[in-house]
């Protein structure tokens, strides 16, 4: 049974602090696209949540806040690590399209912050990465599901095909599946180096510059 009030619980907490966001930024600043859409992952993770389609509650709360906490941390203007510099470099920037900005926060955050969440969440949990498995695989489900929507919602209409071919050609280059295949995998090989503290941090850096590098390619601006 869940030590979580199933009527108040943390993902609330951080759900509020998204809502705040929503509402102080500008509706084109890159971060604020992707907080709407971070927001939408995790209202649909909290309706699971409550739904019981979790089977260890505890454990996808602990797992979905931790992961959280990372980008809000960011979001709310406090030590971005390399992963998240390119966005809020270029967060204004009017060649960047909207899509542009919802995929390039979804590459920091999946391709840094969340192998970090992992290994934060099994430190809380006193758990295993193997152990967090199911709320991991399930979590990425649904943001694989609403990956789709996003690119509808945010992808420029048929009469723009044409010059939208750019932006074809990054978005091609990426992909939230694969994403969050090598994820599980940094989480793992983090866990195992837990007792080596400076190989995990060297590992970790890295995989924060990748990340930054992909989300820099993500954001090169586009003519009109």
């Amino acid at each position: 049974m869940t030590r979580f009030d199933p009527l108040t619980t943390p993902v609330d907490t951080v759900l509020s602090r998204m809502r705040a966001l929503d509402a102080a930024l500008p509706r084109r600043d890159g971060v604020a696209v992707f907080n709407r859409v971070y927001l939408a992952v995790t209202e649909a993770v909290d309706r699971h949540v409550d739904a019981g389609r979790f089977p260890d509650a505890e454990a996808a709360i602990t797992l979905d806040v931790r992961f959280a906490e990372r980008y809000l941390t960011v979001a709310e203007g406090r030590h971005p690590p390399a992963c998240w510099r390119p966005l809020l470099q270029f967060r204004r920037h009017p060649g960047v399209r909207p899509l542009q900005f919802a995929l390039a926060g979804i590459n920091a955050h999946i391709g840094h912050d969340l192998a970090l969440a992992v290994v934060d969440a099994c430190r809380t949990l006193g758990c295993a990465p193997p152990e967090l498995e199911d709320e991991f695989d399930r979590v990425g489900d649904i943001l694989v599901s609403l990956e789709e929507r996003i690119r509808e919602d945010l992808m420029p209409g048929p009469d723009l095909l044409q010059i939208a071919d750019p932006l074809t050609h990054l978005l091609g280059a990426w992909s939230l599946e694969r994403a969050r295949d090598a994820t599980w995998s940094a989480a793992r090989a983090l866990w195992a180096l837990r007792g080596l503290p400076d190989l995990a941090e060297e590992f970790a850096g890295r995989l924060d510059t990748a990340a930054g590098f992909a989300g820099r390619m993500l954001l090169t601006p586009l003519p009109d």
